[in-house]
């Protein structure tokens, strides 16, 4: 039901259009908005729309409106870029917060081109300055094995990231690979380093699920995971959702409009007031997914962070060429 987005009038530069006027905003799953696009994102705010695409479907085109959005979620690895923007958000009233993934690969040369581990550390501290620390989710996401990554490898850096954001951020959401699912990924990573990388079996789930719950008896984080059909409960660790509206309604409860979509409002959304589980789950998403509805406005195959477990990219040289061509002033990314 939530998915259906309310529809409205707009004027792009082509004349009059229909657009869908969606309520939350997720930029995004696709690419690294923040990252390489935040100009793009804040000239298309100040339009009021933007040009959306189908992945799955290129004859399904949309016009997005921001007239009623009151969340966009910032998925990035590196948000610094668009951090001169974010007084646009503010200055229209428009709730944000960010799933920042910090990973420490640079060893492993799994993340070809993101900056240095200690400059996005830097990135994530002063952000959560600015907005605070409930609204900048630290992910760990994917956990990879092999080769030298061992378990008690990857416990040590998720430990010396913890520790430097310990009081910078309330969430830790993690992932485990997935590589059964993209051939191009498992391809992708065989010529990557030692080539021995592989996804955790059930036993390196829960040492690492264990040591991540003695890491947070120190920090006190909430920690989830995401997409996940594993039961870690037992460690503490709790199946997340992304696109949050616990988190929305804890950090902008002032926001009357949103919470009369979240069903927080004074007149109950539900019958008898009985709130359902997560009845605005997204059903877009894997169904271990606990993301509430959102309209992404990403597109695949633009992130030129080189990342080579990603499946958002089928390959590196057409990403780095996608974002040479992209215009910023144009309407679709």
């Amino acid at each position: 039901m939530r998915a259906r987005w309310e529809t409205i009038p707009v004027r792009t530069a082509a004349g009059p259009a229909t657009a869908v006027a969606p309520v939350i905003i997720s930029a995004s799953r696709a690419t690294d908005i923040p990252a390489f696009y935040g100009a793009w994102f804040a000239a298309r705010l100040a339009a009021g729309s933007l040009a959306w695409t189908n992945p799955f479907n290129a004859r399904q085109k949309q016009i997005v409106s921001f007239a009623r959005a009151r969340v966009v979620v910032f998925w990035t690895k590196n948000p610094a870029p668009l951090e001169p923007h974010l007084d646009l958000l503010d200055e229209r009233g428009i709730g944000y917060y960010f799933t920042f993934t910090v990973n420490d690969y640079e060893g492993e040369g799994l993340e070809g081109a993101v900056p240095p581990l200690g400059e996005r550390l830097a990135t994530f501290r002063r952000l959560a300055q600015r907005l605070g620390s409930a609204r900048v989710v630290w992910r760990f996401d994917p956990i990879i094995v092999g080769g030298p990554l061992t378990p008690e490898r990857i416990l040590e850096k998720i430990r010396r990231i913890g520790d430097a954001l310990q009081g910078h951020t309330h969430t830790l959401v993690l992932s485990f690979a997935d590589l059964s699912r993209y051939r191009h990924v498992r391809e992708r990573l065989e010529r990557c380093g030692d080539g021995h990388w592989r996804e955790p079996g059930a036993e390196a789930v829960l040492q690492i699920a264990h040591g991540i719950q003695r890491l947070n008896e120190e920090w006190g984080f909430t920690v989830a995971t995401c997409a996940e059909k594993v039961d870690l409960s037992a460690f503490g660790i709790a199946h997340g959702r992304c696109i949050d509206d616990e988190l929305m309604a804890r950090v902008f409860a002032h926001d009357r409009a949103l919470m009369a979509f979240l069903g927080r409002g004074e007149t109950p959304l539900f019958h008898d007031g009985v709130r359902p589980a997560n009845p605005l789950k997204d059903p877009g998403q894997r169904a271990s997914c606990g993301c509430i509805a959102s309209k992404d406005v990403g597109r695949y195959g633009t992130c030129p962070h080189r990342c080579a477990y990603c499946y958002a990219n089928a390959s590196f040289v057409a990403a780095d060429d996608a974002h040479a061509r992209h215009d910023p002033g144009g309407e679709a990314l």
